[in-house]
Formats: C-alpha cells, sequence, structure tokens
C-alpha cells in the first residue's frame, strides 16, 4: 500500500478582490491626492470601499457605475486607464488578475534534526513527521499605533481623558480638542511646517479611517469607538510607566525651566496685571489657564503679593472652583484685525440683478470695506478679520482666522416682508436669529413704494414690525430706500471699527458660547467672540436635528405658539415622549386639555393658557384624522 508523500507549503492565496487592476488604480488615484491635500482623496476611498464589497468582476469602467460611490468621473478614468493598459499590453492582456512576473519569495523553514523531506524510507517505515513549519512569505500586518508625540497620539490621549473625567460630555469639538492635545503633541494643529500643506490635525482622517475616531454632527463632535479606547488606554499607560504622564517630554530644547520645575512662557509680558473681570466666563489669562493664579480673599493675585494668609489661603482652596472659566483658543490682540463687512451673496444675485447690484455700488462708493460670502442666517454682519501677511516662498497667505461681532442684519423690504409673513418665512428667520448666538439682531425694513396694494394691510405690516421689536426684542431700522440702508450699514461699520479698534478678542466655540460672559461695553479692553467658522456651520439651516429641536419645530407650527412659547413647553417637557407620558397620566380629558395652560413664557411671564393647552393636546391626543 503507498502512501503519497508528505507536501509542504500552502496553497496559492485567493485575490481579496475580483477585480484588483481597478483597485490598484483607484489606490493610486486616493494616493496622490492625499499628498496634494485634496478632498478627493475620500472620494476614492469611498469608491474603494464600495469595490471591495463586490463579489463579480467587471469587464470595464462603465459597468462600475451600478456601484455606489461610482460616477461618471471615476468611470471615465478607469476607462481611460484600461484602454492605456490594453494599448501597453495587448487586447488580451487579463484584467482581472494582477501580472505577478516572479513568484514571491518564501522563506524555506530548517528542517528539524531527525525529520526527513520526501517519500517513505526503504525499510517500508514513514519518514518521521517534521515539525510543523510556520506559515512564511506574508507578513501579519501590524495594528496601527501612533508615534509617541503625534498628531493621532495626542488626539487619541486627550479624548481618553476627557472620557475618564468626571461630567464629561462624551464628546469633543473641534477647537477644545485642537487646545487640549496642543501640549501633548510636537506639531502644531493649525498652521502647517514650511514647505507642507499637513498639521498635525490631518491625523484625525487616518484615525477615523482606522475605526478609532468617530466623527458626528454638525458643528464635528469628536469621539473615541470602543477600538480607540481600548488603543487610548494602552497608550496612556504606556507613559505612565516612562514616568511622564501624558507624554508631555520631561524638557524642552532651549526652553529655561523655574526651580519647581516648571516650563517657563518666555512669551508672557513682564508684569502681567490681575484680571479684572470676575464674572462668570470671563477672559483668563495664559497664567490662570497654568494654574498660576489662585483667586484669595481680596480677589486675584499671585501665589506671593497680597494673598491672605495661610489660614486664608486654606480656607480659600476648600471653596468650589468657579463654574467655568474661559480659555481661548486664540486671541486678536488691538492692531492686528480689521472690521469686515459680510454681505451675503443672495443680496447680490437672483432677482432684479440691477436693483441688487445698487447696494454694493453703494458700499463702494462709501468706501466701506465689504466681502461677499454665503451667509446661513442674516443678510448682513460684521467680522474682526485677522491681518496676514505672505510668507516667502507660499504661493498663497496663510488663512485669516476670523471672529464675528455681535451684530447681525436681516434686510426686507416691505413687498418682501409681505411675502414672508404669508409663507412662514417671517417667524422661522427670527427664531433662527435668536438661536444664532449673537447677541444683538436688527430688522432692517426698507420703503418700497406704496404699501396699499400688497396682500397684507399696512397696518398689519407695521403691527408685525412692532411686535418684532416689542416681544422679539430685536432692534428695528426703518428706510426710505436702498440709498438710505447703504449709508445706515456705513455708519454702523465705522462705529464698530471706532468701537473695537483697541479691543483684545478671545475666541469661544458654538459650545463654550452659552457658558461665557460675552455682555461687554465700549469702555472694556476685551471681549469674547465666536469664530466665524463656528457660527456658519452651527446656522446651517437644514442640519442634523436633535428631538428637542423637531419638538420645537412641530409645535411652531400650531397658530398662536411663538418661539417662546415653544421654549417654555420644552423647558417642562423636553421630548414628545416625556409629553406623551404626562398626558397619559392625566386622570380625565379634561385634566389633559389643561395640562399646559399654567406654564409660563415670556419676559412677562404670562400663561399659556386653556386655548393653546387644548389645542396641542388635540394634536398629540387624537387617534386618527383631526376635524
Amino acid at each position: 500500500m503507498s502512501v503519497e508523500p508528505v507536501k509542504f507549503g500552502r496553497k496559492r492565496p485567493v485575490p481579496k478582490s475580483p477585480n484588483p487592476l481597478f483597485l490598484k488604480w483607484l489606490t493610486e488615484l486616493r494616493d496622490v491626492a492625499a499628498e496634494k491635500g485634496t478632498k478627493m482623496q475620500f472620494v476614492y476611498q469611498k469608491a474603494i470601499s464600495s469595490l471591495n464589497k463586490y463579489p463579480l468582476p467587471l469587464k470595464n469602467g462603465k459597468e462600475a457605475k451600478i456601484l455606489q460611490n461610482f460616477g461618471d468621473g471615476i468611470c471615465k478614468i478607469l476607462d481611460d486607464k484600461l484602454a492605456q493598459y490594453y494599448a501597453e499590453n495587448g487586447p488580451d492582456a487579463p484584467i482581472h488578475s494582477l501580472n505577478e512576473g516572479d513568484p514571491p519569495k518564501l522563506r524555506r523553514s530548517k528542517t528539524p534534526p531527525g525529520a526527513t523531506r520526501g517519500p517513505l524510507s526503504p525499510e517500508g517505515q514513514p519518514a518521521p513527521e517534521p515539525a510543523p513549519c510556520k506559515r512564511v512569505g506574508f507578513k501579519k500586518t501590524r495594528d496601527y499605533v501612533p508615534q509617541k508625540r503625534s498628531g493621532g497620539y495626542a488626539v487619541l490621549v486627550t479624548l481618553y481623558r476627557d472620557h475618564q473625567r468626571a461630567g464629561s460630555r462624551g464628546f469633543m469639538t473641534k477647537a477644545e480638542l485642537q487646545r487640549e492635545a496642543q501640549p501633548l503633541c510636537d506639531k502644531s494643529f493649525t498652521v502647517s511646517d514650511p514647505g507642507s500643506k499637513y498639521t498635525a490635525w490631518s491625523s484625525v482622517s487616518t484615525l477615523i479611517q482606522k475605526d478609532l475616531l468617530l466623527k458626528t454632527n454638525s458643528p464635528a463632535r469628536y469621539s473615541l469607538t470602543e477600538k480607540g479606547l481600548e488603543l487610548a488606554e494602552k497608550l496612556e499607560e504606556r507613559g505612565a510607566e516612562q514616568g511622564q504622564p501624558g507624554g508631555a517630554p520631561a524638557s524642552l530644547p532651549g526652553v529655561p525651566e523655574n526651580k519647581g520645575g516648571e516650563i517657563l512662557d518666555l512669551t508672557e509680558g513682564e508684569e502681567e496685571e490681575p484680571p479684572e473681570d470676575k464674572g462668570k466666563g470671563g477672559p483668563v489669562p495664559a497664567d490662570e489657564a497654568r494654574g498660576d493664579w489662585r483667586r484669595g480673599e481680596g480677589g486675584w493675585g499671585s501665589g506671593s503679593g497680597n494673598g491672605p494668609d495661610a489660614a486664608g489661603s486654606q480656607a480659600s482652596s476648600e471653596r468650589p472652583p468657579p463654574a467655568y472659566r474661559h480659555v481661548p483658543g486664540f486671541v486678536l490682540s488691538p492692531g492686528t484685525f480689521d472690521i469686515v463687512l459680510c454681505v451675503d451673496f443672495i443680496e447680490t444675485t437672483g432677482g432684479s440683478s440691477g436693483r441688487k447690484q445698487e447696494l454694493v455700488t453703494e458700499l463702494r462708493k462709501n468706501g466701506v470695506d465689504f466681502d461677499v460670502r454665503k451667509l446661513n442666517v442674516g443678510d448682513f454682519l460684521w467680522t474682526a478679520r485677522e491681518r496676514v501677511r505672505y510668507i516667502p516662498g507660499q504661493l498663497r497667505a496663510p488663512q485669516a482666522r476670523e471672529l464675528v461681532l455681535d451684530y447681525i442684519v436681516e434686510r426686507k423690504r416691505m413687498d418682501d416682508l409681505c411675502g414672508s409673513i404669508i409663507d412662514g418665512r417671517f417667524r422661522e428667520q427670527k427664531f433662527r436669529l435668536k438661536r444664532c448666538g449673537l447677541k444683538k439682531p436688527i430688522y432692517l425694513v426698507e420703503d418700497y413704494g406704496s404699501a396699499q396694494h400688497l396682500s397684507i394691510p399696512e397696518s398689519t405690516l407695521l403691527q408685525a414690525v412692532v411686535n418684532t421689536q416689542v416681544v422679539d426684542g430685536f432692534f428695528i431700522k426703518r428706510t426710505r430706500d436702498v440709498r438710505e440702508s447703504a449709508a445706515y450699514l456705513t455708519v454702523m461699520t465705522r462705529y464698530l471699527q471706532s468701537m473695537f479698534m483697541n479691543k483684545t478678542l478671545l475666541s469661544c466655540t458654538k459650545e463654550e458660547e452659552p457658558l461665557c460672559d460675552r455682555a461687554s461695553s465700549p469702555a472694556s479692553s476685551s471681549c469674547i467672540l465666536m469664530s466665524f467658522g463656528e457660527f456658519n456651520e452651527g446656522a446651517v439651516k437644514n442640519k442634523a436635528q436633535t428631538v428637542r429641536e423637531l419638538l420645537a419645530r412641530q409645535l411652531m407650527q400650531i397658530s398662536g405658539i411663538s418661539g417662546d412659547k415653544a421654549a417654555a413647553i420644552l423647558g417642562k417637557y423636553s421630548t414628545l415622549t416625556s409629553l406623551l407620558q404626562a398626558y397619559e397620566e392625566c386622570p380625565t380629558v379634561e385634566a389633559r386639555e389643561k395640562l399646559l395652560s399654567g406654564i409660563k413664557y415670556g419676559k412677562l411671564q404670562r400663561n399659556i393658557g386653556p386655548a393653546l393647552s387644548k389645542t396641542v393636546c388635540q394634536l398629540y391626543c387624537t387617534v386618527g384624522a383631526l376635524h
């Protein structure tokens, strides 16, 4: 009885994709786009993911159009590359397998002593069975671990620390993440190195692709996945074992240290005065952010000086810290920025182009420095734009940082006001202006011919304007024509330039805005403002909404429920589930109808009343169609 010889080695690996040539070309295109820093790299990455999931071979790029994320552009690129491939290798060249050429070199495993390869021995006994050989020739893919002090390392460790902190929200915004992670990274998260387009923030896309980081919402919120949390915990433990918690270097070259081992900041002034603003969320100097300032009985002071005695210090240390201390993402000092009027592009295009260009022409005549751009809410606003200089050897100047002043203007002609009241835009625009984060909204009402021939009586239009001022708290400015509107915008620009010329401006994010004390007077030397990017992203009309926001929009569709009334209802019942549960707990139908009647709203704290309460009850408690 013959026994087959023992065969060593392994089978040839099956290709992961039946379209390796297309996969190779798309990977090359993605890598080139990533080197250039364009967003096409994400388009190609989505196409690669779709192609990897498709189990059937494709004959040309046109057939790939049935796949998700494959458009006309990508299909044409594949067809062009396929034509070039056939021209170089012949029309019968295979496209469903790569040209391998030489077979992969496999490392031969050493034969253990006493073991032989081949058939049976002459005595008819099988040769001693060799020890199992290791699979060689293909390296095992290593798990991604970011290098210490790199951007990816700093982001993971920062999110892990935030996750471990009591009272954590479970996510961080971009500005918060960049600010907290910067001390853990050697490269800047906002400024690229000379000759490079990449910053430390560029590593975030890699973390998202590796399923370590999760990006949600708009403005973006970043949080760790389970895989990322596990890796971040290992990185933190490794840093603690090396005696450098957080991965901070023991010392930085060229930076002196004080006797206590704390790194000194050479950029701070020789004499720094204690902050004067003790209010909630006021500006915090850099020293206070590092913990060098302590609050005592007599206000703010350094560790030595006019502080209280030892007993007083011990008593003050036992007090709970302030609710919120704002640390700005960046600061614009006096003389480093310009006040610029921003005009929504809708005000210059569409409709009667001649009439809309008249406003821009008048602003140019008045010498106003303005910029036309897309504003997601409002028609005009003002920004403090950083002055930037061109860097030798670079084609473009660095991106200027911008902060939004607290003034925003919604312009309405009388005929447009009439139309917006009819179609519901009037209430929606006021609601969005209240929620945009800017404290001083302005309604610029512009006369246009006679109001007697409009769909709504003139008295009703004037009443709507008065309600906007008295009830909603907007500032109303009436003008006679476009020229007078341009004059008002010019005067406002000049006023804001003189008001903010000598102020220090500190940035905050959309999430930090409600926590900050942003009330500023003309005499104050500094103020906290929202960055333009955060403001415009947060004002997107069709962004993803929370359950609370959807309930508010539902309630405001009911005739008679304003934004203040909806907000008052949400203050007691934040979700539709809680409202329906409250209705179910009512013993009688009459109790249901009066459930919301006692809720107070607005500045005058009036009751919503039984009529509106009954209407809301009918909407949510009636089974079937409403009659």
